[in-house]
């Protein structure tokens, strides 16, 4: 039953081109016309977007080795309307992560619109909120999700890939960038400059 966290896991990664398909704005606009183009990239946006967190939630969920802190394992909580019983310290690992992730995948949205989460083609840059923490917070956020529900669900290949996952997540902002300075050129250099792509900076007093 593995096999399924392992299908996920390859389909997050072969995924990937069509995303970097969706966020090659001119470079489809030049082949194919500029209405033929967009839509070309906003059709790769959705598809990609929506199956790369589909095959993300497989992992979560598929059928896998469980794990718990030695120390803690008797101490935990009932969730009935599922049968599950979730150790304590997980929970409590899980929801400040969550909320935190949540918090920016919802704030990342809000500042950019949903359109342009789902197509990867913005109008603009976005520079306030959240992102004058971070250039990516959704990315960040899912990340923060992924860590603190492969912990709420005791997910052992999950948490395993965590790493693998911030390489894909680092690979795809880097890869989104190049393109925005191809859009956005020195304003988007600008930017870059003042805020981090993923990882917060300590802010001065």
């Amino acid at each position: 039953m593995h096999i399924w966290f392992f299908i996920c896991a390859v389909g997050v990664v072969a995924i990937m081109p069509l995303y970097f398909l969706s966020i090659k704005h001119l470079n489809l606009q030049e082949k194919y016309g500029k209405e033929r183009g967009i839509k070309i990239g906003e059709i790769s946006g959705v598809v990609s977007g929506w199956g790369f967190f589909l095959f993300w939630f497989g992992m979560w969920v598929s059928p896998q080795p469980r794990f718990t802190f030695p120390a803690f394992q008797n101490l935990s909580v009932l969730v009935a309307a599922i049968d599950v019983s979730i150790p304590i310290s997980h929970l409590a690992i899980f929801l400040p992560l969550f909320t935190v992730g949540a918090w920016l995948g919802v704030e990342g949205v809000v500042k950019t619109t949903l359109r342009t989460a789902e197509t990867h083609r913005p109008d603009k840059i976005a520079v306030e909120g959240v992102y004058s923490i971070v250039r990516h917070p959704q990315y960040l956020g899912g990340l923060l999700a992924h860590i603190g529900t492969s912990f709420l669900l005791s997910a052992w290949y999950s948490l395993l890939f965590t790493p693998m996952m911030a390489v894909v997540i680092y690979f795809i902002s880097w890869k989104e960038e190049e393109e925005l300075i191809k859009e956005f050129g020195k304003e988007y250099g600008d930017y870059k400059k003042k805020v981090p792509m993923l990882i917060p900076r300590r802010r001065r007093r």
